[in-house]
């Protein structure tokens, strides 16, 4: 009772101050060249991918589909948390409302749980192609494809109500200062003044079921892609097929290994230096590398690529 009314005498958080990723003006400026560039580039590559993807008829394939519907999503997962990094860069330490801080942790669970459903698809996507290819066309027509790509990001929608509105129901009642760029759920736990026992358990099973989940339909598609590959007879087309699916387990893991290290523990992170780092992973780094990894590295978007040019030129 006397908690209780605690509570109620004290004034309600009404924003809050994100550090940001260094407070070392020295560093922030050449952090600030840093994260632009990256930032701009991350853009450059998933528009160029869309708009390849949208003009090509021989890349409307299931394939090409789903790298679209990645590379719009990386598009709006870096918009939601790069820009409150670079203003943290550029300007220091600065203040969100509570409201607006909600909405970006709302916006940024949602494409972080659309991703991982999604990147899980398109890991079924290659074991149906390489391991079952006759059956192909039927397996993953376009009702399918449509299919899975509306529960990535239905699904991710309905995962992130939840699971925001779990922690914006939670008392703030001050310190307000989250050591982070950006509003993430370990942060936001540190500073409730009440109990978050049930929001942690919201969260963790949350995780489980999506990255867990997502994560082990993506191991077992390319176990099976893996033995696949080695029955292949011809040296060449082992060679070709092993490079390809190494540089995606690359990516896929380093996603999956922060991302898993951070939302799938039962209970809050305390290092937020570490979380910032391994964030900066997830959030900068991967959507920077999917294009590349997935994209511009195969020959079909490389030829899509040459006659744009061409075309350009003539």
């Amino acid at each position: 009772m006397e908690r209780s009314l605690e509570l109620g005498n004290m004034t309600r958080v009404q924003e809050f101050v994100l550090l940001g990723l260094s407070t070392k003006p020295g560093i922030r400026n050449v952090l600030f060249a840093v994260f632009l560039t990256l930032y701009l580039l991350t853009l450059l590559e998933n528009t160029l991918i869309i708009y390849l993807i949208c003009s090509h008829s021989e890349l409307h394939k299931p394939m090409y589909f789903f790298l679209g519907n990645l590379s719009c999503l990386e598009m709006c997962y870096v918009s939601v948390t790069m820009p409150s990094l670079l203003l943290g860069l550029w300007t220091g330490p600065c203040h969100v409302p509570f409201t607006a801080c909600m909405t970006q942790l709302f916006f940024f669970i949602s494409l972080i749980c659309m991703e991982c459903t999604l990147l899980a698809s398109m890991a079924y996507d290659r074991y149906v192609a390489i391991c079952r290819p006759l059956h192909y066309p039927l397996l993953m027509r376009p009702q399918v494809c449509l299919g899975l790509a509306l529960s990535s990001w239905l699904g991710g929608l309905l995962v992130s109500v939840v699971k925001t509105s779990c922690i914006a129901s939670l008392s703030y009642c001050g310190p307000n200062v989250l050591n982070h760029f950006f509003c993430d759920v370990s942060p936001l736990l540190n500073l409730s003044c009440t109990h978050v026992a049930l929001t942690e358990l919201v969260d963790f099973i949350s995780a489980i079921i999506i990255l867990w989940g997502s994560l082990l339909v993506a191991i077992a598609s390319y176990v099976a892609i893996g033995r696949a590959v080695l029955c292949m007879s011809s040296a060449v087309a082992r060679r070709k097929a092993l490079s390809t699916c190494a540089s995606h387990l690359v990516v896929v893991g380093i996603f999956y290994a922060a991302t898993l290290f951070i939302y799938a523990r039962p209970s809050r992170i305390e290092a937020m230096d570490l979380n910032k780092v391994l964030s900066v992973i997830y959030t900068v780094v991967t959507p920077m590398c999917n294009p590349i990894i997935y994209c511009l590295r195969n020959r079909e978007v490389q030829a899509a690529i040459h006659r744009t040019l061409h075309w350009s030129r003539s």
